[in-house]
């Protein structure tokens, strides 16, 4: 009989293993899907969990806190026009909320009809880059905002003539006060533009619910585009919250991109016309890919004009891969979950 209990306590205990063994490897190959074969099944989704996903991306915040009031000036200022020269053009001219952003055109237009040198970046996010434009000559958001007034190609103007007109509207005067004690000056319409413009965060794109453990927030499919665009090495530039917008890349790190497009811009030299390295010749920061099916044409120069040529450039000039259509397909898939929303409303 004690050889029996034993034999039995031994089989309890050798099943008991088997067990969690069997689970083990099903949580790998669920958690995998590369390493189970391919069938014409649809897969199940999987259910929602709790917990935060570790991935190279992390989700937008859902709430940053800003001055309410700072916010409401920025705004009413982001879209006077009385920023530019001749009071045509306002903030909000090249960066429309309608298109995500930007303007979905290869060059804007300012002042008299002039061209910009470079496509408009989209507005929204901004505030999530490590530094501002194509080129990352402006530190800061306030940085840029007095670039663009300077600059003959944007408003053509100076803070003298501005901070004149504004001083002359009673409504600007009573909403400065309270704000920035009565100081109104270049510094401070800045401010209030660039406060407003971090307020552009577009939080809670179904990636992001993705990342916060709502797997189900994904199709299988979309999944699949991420799991390829993470082991091509997409995700070696375009990654943290704004998956992108965080470091500069030399355009053209497996071919050469400008040879082969022709026409070379003093615009297409980037990074070079800010800091005269050699080194830095071609180099712009990496734009976010974020609400990236929205901002449509792509690159610095707006030459690819849809979202799977884009990607079948990078792939060829920056990882030295050509990718078939089906897996151009489906990173397009997962780019499409990186849109989010503004005020509540998915963009």
């Amino acid at each position: 009989m004690k050889h029996f209990s034993l034999s039995k306590r031994f089989i309890n205990r050798f099943l008991f293993i088997c067990a969690i063994l069997v689970t083990f490897v099903a949580a790998v190959l669920w958690k995998h899907p590369e390493m189970t074969e391919r069938s014409g099944a649809v897969p199940v989704e999987p259910e929602p969990v709790g917990i935060e996903v570790k991935e190279p991306i992390q989700p937008v915040p859902l709430h940053i806190q800003l001055d309410a009031g700072k916010v409401a000036l920025g705004e009413k200022l982001f879209y006077d026009t009385q920023l530019s020269h001749n009071n045509t053009i306002a903030c909000a001219t090249c960066h429309n909320f309608k298109t995500g952003g930007t303007n979905r055109i290869d060059r804007s237009t300012g002042m008299n009809g002039a061209l910009s040198s470079v496509n408009t970046p989209t507005i929204f996010n901004s505030g999530l880059n490590f530094k501002q434009n194509w080129d990352g000559s402006a530190e800061t958001l306030e940085a840029q905002i007095d670039k663009a007034i300077y600059n003959p190609n944007d408003m053509n103007s100076n803070w003298p003539e501005i901070v004149s007109k504004l001083k002359a509207s009673p409504e600007y005067v009573k909403l400065f006060d309270p704000l920035y004690a009565g100081d109104m000056r270049a510094e401070s319409i800045q401010n209030a533009i660039a406060t407003f413009e971090r307020s552009l965060y577009t939080p809670n794109s179904r990636f992001d619910k993705f990342l916060r453990g709502n797997l189900a927030s994904l199709s299988y499919e979309e999944q699949e585009g991420y799991r390829i665009f993470k082991a091509y090495g997409c995700a070696s530039c375009h990654q943290g919250v704004n998956v992108g917008g965080n470091l500069f890349q030399k355009f053209g790190i497996m071919g050469d991109y400008f040879a082969e497009r022709g026409k070379v811009t003093k615009a297409d030299l980037g990074r070079f016309n800010v800091t005269s390295n050699p080194q830095d010749k071609y180099v712009f920061k990496v734009p976010s890919l974020r609400n990236i099916t929205l901002t449509s044409p792509y690159f610095h120069d707006g030459s690819a004009k849809t979202l799977s040529e884009a990607i079948a450039v990078m792939a060829k000039y920056q990882l030295g891969r050509q990718l078939s259509p089906e897996e151009i397909d489906l990173i397009v898939k997962f780019l499409t979950a990186l849109t989010g929303e503004y005020q509540g409303k998915s963009l």
